[in-house]
Parts: C-alpha cells; structure tokens; sequence
C-alpha cells in the first residue's frame, strides 16, 4: 500500500476513535439528553480540536459509530438506548468503554506487539506511537505482573549508524540528495560525495542505503555502519529513478550486486544433519531439489549472482556443504578453505601483538 494511502487510513481510524471516546464521554453525562444532532455537534468540535479544521460528520456516519459501539466487534458491547424516540444513553449508567476488562489473550497480543514495535524506536515513523506505547506498558503492568517477552527480533544496539536510520528515511521519502562522507572498510581515507537515496535494506542485521552517486555509475550500496557524517545539499536534483527493489535483487543473496554478471546455475551437496534445513530454510527463493541420497544427504541447486554475502553463507556450513559445480567456484571455495587449514597446521596459534 502507498504511503499517502497508508497515513489516510491511519487518519481515518483516529478520527473514528476520536468519536467513539467523544459519544462514550457524552453519555457518561447522564445529567443532560443527547439527541443525534448533539452528539454530532459535539464530534464535530472534538475532530476541530484535533485536526484544527472543520470536518464536516454527516447524521450516517454517527448512526454508524454507535451500531458499532453497540456490537462486538470493536469489544466494546456499549448498552446504548434510545428513550423517548430521540435521545440516547447508556442503559448501564456506570459503563465506559474505557472500563472495558482486557482478557488474558490481549494482555499477551499487547505485551508482544509492545515488545515489537520498541524494537524500531531509531524510525520517526514510529514517534506518533511511542507515547501510546508507553501508555499500554502502563496499562498492562498495572493489570498484571511483568511478564518477559516471548518474541525478539536479532538485533545489536552496539552497532554503529543505525541513528541515521529514521534521517535517510526522510531523504528517501522526500526525494532529498545527501552527502555524505564515508570510509569503507577496504579504503584508508575518507570520502565525500552526493548521494541519491533510493532504499534502505536490511540482510543479516546491518543496515544498507542503496542508491546511485551519479546517473552515469550503477547502482551501489552502503553500509550505514562505515557512514561518517550526512548532509543535504536542497540545490541539487534529486535523480529520478524506475528503481524496483523486488526485481534489482531477485538473483543475489545479500546487498551486493556485481554489475556485469550473470545469475548462474550452483549446485550443491548437504549432508543429512543439514538437508532438513536447508530444505525448509532454502538458501535463495531459486533453490531446487535435485536428489535426495540414501545416507540422508541432499543435491540442491541455487540460480544466482555469486558474491561475498553468497560465499559467507556458503563457508558457514563448513564441511557440511560441498560445491560441486561450477568448478571454478569449487575451486575459489577450495582455495579459501585451504588457507583456513593453514592457521591450524601450525603448532602454536598465531601470535597476538601487543
């Protein structure tokens, strides 16, 4: 869904909150008749209050409201009536639906869903919500004992660059051109260039700004962990691009596509404590069953892009895995792991210089 379709939703359901706690708060007022008119006009000054515009609630949308609020299916179950054939009230003159008991399946769906959403606090997206987090924190710890959560997502606050998250956010969504200082881990010094921003991807918990430096070079990406410094430069033109995240990265595991190759054919032998899962966790969408082997083990192929992520993938299931073809990637395989060995062959370990 478009952002601008997503926040319009967003609005929508606030505004109807908004009304639902404005007619619960009028017929708390049992000392004055509420007629539909009344409840509208009240409505009315309560979304101008908020939205500091006139917004005009036709008579449907209140009968709506309070059908609504009637039934089950916002939990609220409101006994409201209608008593001399015009006004409204609460036939329970104590009941609010703010007094609504939450059941104990609740209380677990909100102390997760709490839980989950803390987990992305360095997104400005998530700042409108922050205050009605900690407003539900205290409202679940006060009706139950502090439960641990069950639900965590991987994550290392002790990574560097994940402030800039929610600040290349906003450039992304605006269209604004940075510049932005950066020392990869290959280069000794520092650069500075301008950057168009086109998305941010996350892949085994580090965070990438992809985009272009200029319309002339490819595609590149960086990690938000070798970022310097960002700022903006509003006198430059935003590169307009058709960029579709879903097609650029369909052959590749990871972030980095070598521009000027091919996706190819990869196959590969797991042995049997793997190939359950291998086969339920597949390496890449494009993998594929060759052969299941009597001794457990399995024969898969892959169609990608070979690159660094697909390599340390590849070495991390250690003598568990074989390539087997293409041979000039079993033999570059071949090769890393021979120099791995070579570490241990030694009779003392590698000297650590003080």
């Amino acid at each position: 869904m478009p952002l601008w379709q997503n926040n319009t939703k967003m609005s929508q359901n606030k505004n109807a909150l908004i009304r639902y706690k404005t007619i619960d708060k009028c017929l708390q007022n049992k000392y004055r008749q509420w007629t539909l008119e009344d409840l509208i006009e009240e409505c009315s000054e309560a979304l101008f209050e908020y939205e500091g515009r006139q917004n005009p609630i036709s008579k449907r949308t209140i009968q709506m409201d309070i059908q609504l609020m009637r039934s089950e299916k916002l939990g609220y179950n409101a006994p409201i009536v209608v008593y001399d054939k015009k006004y409204y009230k609460y036939e329970d003159e104590d009941f609010s639906i703010t007094d609504i008991p939450l059941t104990e399946t609740d209380m677990n769906v909100l102390t997760e869903t709490v839980s989950m959403l803390k987990q992305f606090k360095d997104f400005s997206l998530f700042n409108d919500v922050s205050d009605i987090l900690q407003r539900l924190e205290d409202k679940i710890y006060a009706e139950k004992s502090h439960t641990k959560p069950v639900i965590y997502l991987d994550k290392n606050e002790k990574l560097k660059g994940l402030h800039y998250l929610d600040e290349i956010y906003q450039a992304i969504i605006k269209k604004m051109v940075l510049i932005i200082t950066y020392k990869s881990f290959k280069s000794a010094e520092e650069t500075k260039f301008h950057f168009h921003p086109f998305i941010l991807k996350e892949f085994n918990n580090r965070w990438f700004l992809i985009g272009k430096k200029k319309a002339s070079q490819p595609i590149t990406n960086l990690a938000l962990d070798r970022i310097i410094s960002i700022d903006y430069d509003f006198n430059h033109p935003y590169l307009e691009e058709d960029f579709d995240a879903d097609i650029y990265y369909k052959d590749v595991i990871g972030v980095t596509v070598n521009s000027g190759l091919n996706a190819r054919r990869i196959e590969l032998w797991v042995d049997a404590s793997n190939a359950p899962y291998v086969l339920t966790k597949p390496l890449h969408e494009s993998q594929r069953l060759i052969k299941e082997n009597e001794d457990g083990s399995v024969i898969i192929h892959i169609y990608v892009i070979p690159n660094y992520e697909m390599e340390r993938l590849l070495l991390g299931f250690g003598s568990c895995l074989e390539i087997l073809k293409p041979e000039g990637l079993r033999n570059r395989m071949k090769k890393i792991l021979q120099d791995a060995i070579s570490h241990y062959d030694s009779e003392k370990p590698t000297e650590i210089n003080a």
